[in-house]
């Protein structure tokens, strides 16, 4: 990664090294409830911060109007039994599409990065949705990134999740894919939402490696953050080698957000985001209106468009706030070790977590939907094959519906894979089964 500082034109005008294309959709007429964490104010005052400190006067930085996504796009990346028009609601195409809309940015080489400031967000929302959970209905990144592989021809993409919260959403979409590299930074799930992510979680039986949990422990600040992100983060990105890097951008890590309990500053995560260098960056959670999003939004923006971030401090910081305790500091520097080794001698083709029957791999879930309070039981089972991520079948049912089964095809799918997957379909259509066919190769989607 290049060291980047501020350019000037000419005339002593500050510019930015890097072109940055900015797309902001507040979704200012949706909220979960009025007094819900997320609701219409959240990005209200950040945009009034970017447009009083001047942000789009600066030559380089570039606002742009969001398209819409569609239900195509949503049945692209997501199974869902109760139908998608019971769960997505306007507000998620356009949060969805202004994703969409800042990766068109990047790959069609209007710009040289890009940043989603949009709402609702969606890294929670699993590749089976049946409700609404963490604030989440579907999955944002997932749905840009799988609309931009078809467009752009991307295979190797890597996801760095920086929200508080285990992005296990994300991760369940990309477990059984071998070409996205997953990478989640959060807080211990032990203590918080969703109790998952953990360094054992390394992606499903013919994937694995290609998850990677980085669990913090409570109050970790700047240091803590900037250790893991630049000697576990880092070296890992650059073996990978992805020809596309998208930042799932949660700032709930800030010193002031009131549902999480973490110590980083903006200028920390604007620290994070040079280390990590990414592409395109898409909004997630962050729940401090007023006290951090306007802040963190402000130094992650300079910093991606290659500027100072150093003047960015927000009225509540207090510099004992960016030390991590050394027990902390310890524990993160084992995670290094540990992860990175884990890494690179990451085995392939075992059934980590699940039992093999008669060619499969598989094993059974119980997922539960918080915003709904909805129940589903799913069995997962993966066909196992040495030319391709194998046939996903995943039979799923909450507590008020029967048994639908959903057929996923992916996109590199062997010959084999993909005629047991047809075969499947047409035996829930004999059988009268409520069924979801989804083949990534051909770009279809059908329902029965």
């Amino acid at each position: 990664m290049s060291d980047t500082r501020p350019e000037y034109t000419g005339s002593g005008c500050l510019r930015a090294t890097h072109s940055l294309g900015l797309v902001i959709f507040p979704a200012f007429d949706w909220a979960i409830s009025p007094t819900h964490p997320e609701r219409e104010e959240r990005l209200l005052y950040t945009q009034d911060q970017l447009r009083e400190e001047g942000l789009f006067d600066i030559p380089g930085i570039s606002e742009h109007r969001p398209d819409m996504a569609d239900m195509a796009d949503i049945s692209r990346v997501h199974f869902c039994p109760p139908g998608f028009e019971r769960i997505v609601e306007v507000p998620h195409l356009a949060s969805a599409g202004s994703a969409i809309s800042a990766g068109r940015l990047v790959l069609a080489g209007g710009c040289d990065k890009s940043f989603a400031l949009t709402r609702p967000p969606g890294h929670h929302a699993m590749k089976v949705v049946q409700g609404g959970r963490g604030f989440c209905a579907v999955n944002i990144e997932a749905i840009m990134l799988e609309r931009l592989r078809g467009e752009f021809g991307l295979r190797r993409v890597a996801i760095v999740d920086t929200d508080c919260h285990h992005g296990d959403g994300s991760q369940d979409v990309y477990w059984h894919d071998p070409d996205t590299l997953y990478i989640s930074l959060h807080q211990d799930g032990r203590t918080l939402y969703p109790g998952s992510g953990f360094p054992n979680e390394l992606g499903g039986p013919q994937a694995l490696g290609a998850t990677i949990n980085i669990p913090l422990p409570p109050r970790t600040g700047d240091e803590g953050f900037l250790l893991a992100t630049k000697e576990i983060v880092r070296p890992i990105l650059d073996a990978w080698k992805p020809d596309l890097v998208i930042n799932s951008a949660g700032q709930d890590n800030h010193f002031s957000d009131p549902i999480t309990d973490m110590r980083l500053s903006a200028r920390g995560y604007a620290e994070m985001v040079r280390c990590i260098n990414p592409d395109i960056a898409v909004l997630e959670g962050g729940y401090s209106i007023q006290g951090a999003l306007p802040y963190v939004n402000l130094a992650v923006i300079l910093s991606l468009a290659g500027m100072d971030f150093s003047r960015v401090v927000e009225p509540a910081w207090r510099d004992d706030l960016a030390a991590t305790s050394l027990e902390s500091m310890d524990y993160i520097r084992r995670l290094r070790d540990t992860t990175l080794t884990g890494f690179e001698r990451r085995p392939r083709n075992a059934a980590s977590g699940y039992r093999f029957e008669n060619g499969w791999f598989v094993r059974e879930r119980d997922i539960y939907y918080d915003t709904d309070g909805i129940h589903e039981q799913q069995n997962e089972r993966l066909r196992a094959c040495e030319h391709c991520p194998g046939l996903l079948l995943i039979r799923t049912r909450t507590h008020y519906g029967g048994w639908s089964i959903c057929i996923h095809i992916p996109r590199s799918a062997c010959p084999d894979c993909a005629s047991a997957g047809e075969e499947r379909k047409r035996e829930a259509e004999r059988k009268g089964e409520s069924w979801e066919f989804s083949d990534q190769r051909r770009d279809i989607y059908l329902r029965g």
